[in-house]
This record gives structure tokens, sequence and C-alpha cells, in this order.
């Protein structure tokens, strides 16, 4: 598989150290079950954090256990190393949270034959799975944070680029698009938001609330 887009240093980092957001974690351990220069950049990246910590030889205060484990229970992660995926349209990862493949996806219609599935995951952030028809178009918009979308299959094509299986594609505040699925082929992906979008037209902006997005 050739991907071309990749994640950024600061998402793996992050992920190494455990600090993104459930969603965002969902997706940087999905690519990088894809991915064998990300896996290899996050494998790096664990191993210097490992040898941070051994080389600070910090000593756990009384209530130290404790509160760890506390911070675990607010903030699920999919954190860890992770393998490469096992044929299938799903990454492995991303199998765990839908409970199988593509056919175990429970999808909603949103409109001009986009369909989205909403994957449950902490508060901090938002994910789910975007079925674009072949050839259709997501609303224009922007965003008010940052929008990673990784494509599963099909491709799609924005102001930037196009991105097809295993790309990543990271938005921000800068970035107002509208991707465009392939004529050839339906795509889906994978989408994670901290932010609600801004979309430009008014009929998106009307359901936007009831959609979640």
């Amino acid at each position: 598989m050739s991907i071309k887009h990749h994640l950024t240093e600061d998402l793996l980092m992050g992920y190494a150290a455990g600090t993104l957001p459930e969603a965002f974690s969902l997706v940087v351990a999905s690519h990088v079950s894809m991915c064998d220069d990300c896996r290899a950049a996050l494998a790096s990246y664990e191993a210097l954090g490992g040898a941070v910590l051994e080389d600070r030889g910090v000593e756990m205060t009384g209530d130290g256990l404790a509160a760890c484990l506390a911070r675990l229970d607010e903030e699920p992660a999919v954190t860890g190393p992770v393998a490469p995926s096992s044929p299938g349209i799903l990454p492995a990862p991303l199998r765990d949270y839908v409970g199988g493949d593509v056919d175990a996806i429970r999808w909603r219609a949103v409109g001009g034959g986009v369909k989205q599935a909403i994957l449950t995951t902490s508060d901090k952030a938002s994910a789910r799975l975007l079925f674009i028809p072949a050839g259709a178009a997501v609303p224009d918009h922007g965003h008010r944070g940052i929008e990673l979308t990784m494509v599963l299959t099909g491709a799609f094509s924005d102001e930037t680029d196009r991105f097809a299986r295993g790309d990543v594609e990271v938005a921000d505040e800068d970035l107002e698009h509208m991707p465009v699925a392939d004529i050839g082929e339906d795509c889906i992906c994978l989408a994670a938001t901290d932010a609600p979008l801004r979309f430009r037209s008014f009929l998106p902006r009307l359901v936007q609330p009831f959609l979640k997005i």
C-alpha cells in the first residue's frame, strides 16, 4: 500500500505520551496499523519516552498511583504498541469499536447520499465513520479546531490534494474545503474532530446540532 499523507510528529508524540483525546488516538492507531513509516516513527517516540523516564528516575509519591488510576478512569484512550492490521476493510483498532468490519457498521443518512456512524468515545473529541457515494461531495466547511480524516476505502479530493486508502488529512482553522469522492468508487472515512465544523451553507448549519457534526 502506498500511503502519501501521514500523521504529524505532534500527533505521534501525543499518542506515545497518552495525551491525545480518545477519538484522535483511534485515528492514530488505525493509521499506524496500516503505515510502516508511521509505525516505525511511533516506536522511536515510545522508546525515547521510556529512556527519558528511566533517566529521570522519578519516585512516585504516596498518592501517585491512586491519581494515575483515577486519570485512566476519566479518559479512555487507544494507546500502546499497534500491530499491522489484519485483512479487512477496517483496521484492527477500528474493528474493536465497530464490533466487526464494514458490514457491522450501523449507518444513518445525513443527506445527499452521505451517511455517518458516530462512534462512542470520550467527550473531549468525537469520532465518526463517513460514507460518501462515488462522485458526491461533503458540504463546504471550515473548522473551529482540528479535524483528522483517514480514508478507509475509495478516495476523495479537496482544495489541497487527493487522499486514498490509509491517507490522513489534518485540517485546522486555516483550511476551508469541500471533499469530493472519486467518481469510480464510494469512499468510507474515519473522521475525528475536537470542535464543531463551520458550514457555509444554511441547510447544513440548520441540521448540524441533530447530526452532532
